[in-house]
């Protein structure tokens, strides 16, 4: 079992290679430019290799704990809950408090969360899910609010250059995911702290974040707008169009399976005696091998748009459900896994570019947020009472019981999906054009 993820993980990583497309455009070489994209990079980076070291080993870490599968749902849950709560404000949130403070204040909840790791205590460690959700949502939502408030306001860079500072963040950001994933594996086996060792070992990543950007980074805020207003700006932009309240739906469903899945991963691939942290640095090549071939097919020679290779993305993502809601062996079920992550490949940077050409002039993410937020607490309500229920014939964990529900969602997202590719035949604007792909079209 340890030859089929290190293969896996070796192809992947040359099918990316093979697979990036050349840059359309020379890198700037503005030494103001460079200095302030390395001070960025230098505050992000350790932040998101942190958030990476802390993904593999969470459900080993609670199953040493002596928790039941039940319990460790439930302490998910915790977390799903409040991430998707408090992403419905966070951009508020963020404005108001600074975009600076808000970044050292995500480093400082996920170091406590990480610490909190180590007890044996319930309430402790649902404490740390919850801090831990906080914390990732600012991390997903100030670090790049603040570089683009100073690139286009403080310093007035071209807007044009913004694509080169996110590619390198895309690309660094796959590459740290694949080490997070060997070396939580490494740090598991040979220190004996077994799976707690990787949260101990993103504690210095996050100091270095959080220090480095309180010391070199000036505060920069958005508008300041009544928490109320900027939900139901977001709100009245979901309703008003049907394209977008489709999209938003798609979004939503996938988001929620994926929640699901980041719990249930573990409980399919352990059984197999394979190592969990090579599998997940494998989960992740696939990912950024599926985000090259969007890139390479969206801007190459076929021109394929977004707007059909969403639908295809989530027809792949409920094919690998199917394959991973049915008994297989090992290999089976790790290939359906890297189905499922090259689907998510595709699927991050199709919707992102719809989402933001169909929400021109509005809150990009605001519409989706309504609706991810009853559908995430639903899951994060649901997921500890269905695997709490008595186990089925052949499913004695109950974990392809949930797996065939959440195919049974992709299907749905796959229906909402299709209804926005037939809604926007003729669409110029939703459409690559001669340009190719603009600035942030693909969220990177």
């Amino acid at each position: 079992m340890f030859l089929l993820p290190c293969s896996a993980l070796a192809l992947l990583l040359l099918t990316c290679l093979a697979l990036e497309p050349a840059p359309r455009r020379p890198p700037p070489s503005n030494p103001a430019f460079r200095g302030f994209q390395r001070r960025f990079l230098l505050g992000y980076l350790p932040a998101l290799a942190a958030d990476w070291l802390q993904g593999p080993l969470l459900f080993q870490l609670l199953h040493s704990r002596g928790f039941l599968r039940s319990q460790i749902a439930a302490l998910y849950s915790c977390g799903f809950a409040s991430n998707v709560a408090f992403g419905l404000v966070s951009g508020v949130f963020v404005d108001r408090l600074g975009r600076k403070k808000s970044c050292v204040l995500s480093s400082g909840l996920c170091s406590v969360s990480c610490l909190l790791q180590l007890s044996h205590d319930f309430l402790a460690l649902a404490a740390a899910r919850v801090l831990a959700g906080f914390g990732t949502s600012l991390l997903f939502s100030a670090f790049e609010s603040w570089y683009l408030h100073e690139h286009l306001e403080r310093h007035d860079f071209p807007a044009e250059w913004i694509p080169d500072t996110f590619s390198r963040v895309a690309l660094w950001n796959s590459g740290l995911a694949v080490a997070a994933g060997l070396l939580a594996w490494l740090l598991a086996e040979v220190l004996p702290l077994g799976p707690a060792a990787p949260f101990l070992a993103a504690l210095p990543f996050l100091a270095l974040s959080g220090i480095f950007a309180a010391k070199n980074w000036d505060e920069n805020y958005g508008k300041s707008r009544p928490c109320g207003k900027a939900c139901g700006e977001g709100l009245r932009g979901l309703v008003s169009e049907p394209r977008a309240l489709l999209l938003g739906l798609v979004q939503a469903l996938v988001e929620s399976i994926l929640l699901i899945f980041a719990f249930l991963w573990t409980p399919v691939l352990e059984p197999h005696g394979i190592p969990l942290g090579i599998a997940f640095s494998a989960f992740t090549a696939a990912s950024a091998a599926g985000s090259a071939l969007f890139r390479r097919g969206a801007t190459g020679r076929l021109r394929l748009q977004p707007l059909r290779l969403l639908p295809s993305s989530v027809l792949l993502l409920a094919l690998a459900l199917v394959l991973l809601a049915l008994p297989l062996d090992a290999a089976g079920d790790f290939l359906a896994v890297l189905l499922l992550q090259l689907s998510c490949g595709i699927y991050f940077p199709a919707m992102a570019f719809l989402r933001r050409r169909l929400e021109r002039g509005g809150d990009a993410a605001g519409g989706a947020r309504w609706l991810r937020l009853p559908l995430g607490l639903a899951v994060a309500l649901a997921l500890p009472a269905a695997l709490a229920l008595p186990a089925l014939p052949g499913d004695p964990a109950g974990t392809r019981a949930v797996l065939g529900a959440a195919a049974l969602a992709a299907l749905v997202a796959l229906g909402a999906a299709g209804g926005v590719l037939g809604t926007s035949r003729g669409d110029e604007g939703l459409r690559v054009g001669d340009e190719g792909l603009l600035e942030g079209d693909t969220g990177e």
